[in-house]
């Protein structure tokens, strides 16, 4: 085999590998996932941010210096990380069980349904219900 056939080869895979569904709804639910975190971290930043300042009094953006150096520690922007976390953690468990329960209805419906007997329950309860007629 070539290495032009074997190019073909890797490139008619790659292509195939890229457009199957899984691939490209995997795509699809990281860019929704980026547009999620930028409205949950606008979110944080202009509303829990300043609720948390209104209330306690705390500032949450803030830094401190280490030393001389002129080095500082952004606390501030570590506790805004941590709220976003948080709440995108509540938003990702809340929408898991969403779909579970979505996904628990048509299991339900189907669980509901009795199985008709088969063949053999059918004449092994005729046979049982013989056998206590004569005793």
């Amino acid at each position: 085999m070539s290495a032009k056939e074997k190019g073909k080869g890797f490139l008619n895979e790659f292509k195939e590998f890229a457009l199957k569904g899984n691939v490209m709804d995997m795509a699809i639910g990281v860019i929704i996932g980026a547009a999620f975190g930028d409205i949950v971290t606008a979110f944080t930043k202009d509303f829990i941010n300043p609720l948390i300042a209104c209330i306690g009094g705390a500032k949450v953006g803030g830094r401190l210096q280490i030393g001389h150096t002129g080095n500082y520690l952004e606390w501030g922007h570590f506790v805004t990380a941590v709220i976003n976390f948080i709440i995108m953690a509540f938003c990702i468990f809340l929408m898991v069980k969403a779909v579970n329960k979505l996904m628990s209805i048509g299991k339900k419906k189907e669980e509901e349904k009795p199985a008709e007997p088969s063949k053999e329950e059918v004449l092994l309860t005729e046979i049982r219900d013989l056998l206590k007629e004569k005793k």
